[in-house]
């Protein structure tokens, strides 16, 4: 299987996968980038779609994808279905748990 994280993927699938994960609108007038949108479908993503996700998209950008999202992106559940697949089938380094948003009591 192609993994290449270059690999440039048609717009009509984010389109696509952006019409399925998001029943929102994006705040502000920039549209939501392919990571964020990446990220929600493997948040959300049912076998069948994950198995389309690694098809398309390839192992290589999915991990990279994990190791560039926000907090709040990819829930608990989905971090650790995807890290040990892709840990797996890249051989990368993911970390244990997702991304989370930390504050300052002090400043709260």
């Amino acid at each position: 299987m192609e993994t290449s994280p270059t690999r440039d993927l048609p717009k009509e699938f984010f389109s696509d996968l952006e019409r399925k994960f998001f029943w929102w609108e994006p705040v502000g007038p920039q549209p939501r980038s392919d990571i964020r949108i990446l990220a929600q479908a493997m948040s959300m993503a049912g076998f069948e779609e994950v198995r389309r996700l690694e098809q398309m998209v390839g192992y290589d950008r999915l991990a990279e994808t994990m190791l560039q999202a926000q907090p709040g992106w990819i829930d608990e559940r989905s971090w650790e279905f995807w890290r040990g697949r892709l840990m797996h089938a890249t051989g990368r380094r993911i970390p244990d748990a997702a991304p989370v948003r930390s504050f300052d009591a002090g400043s709260v």
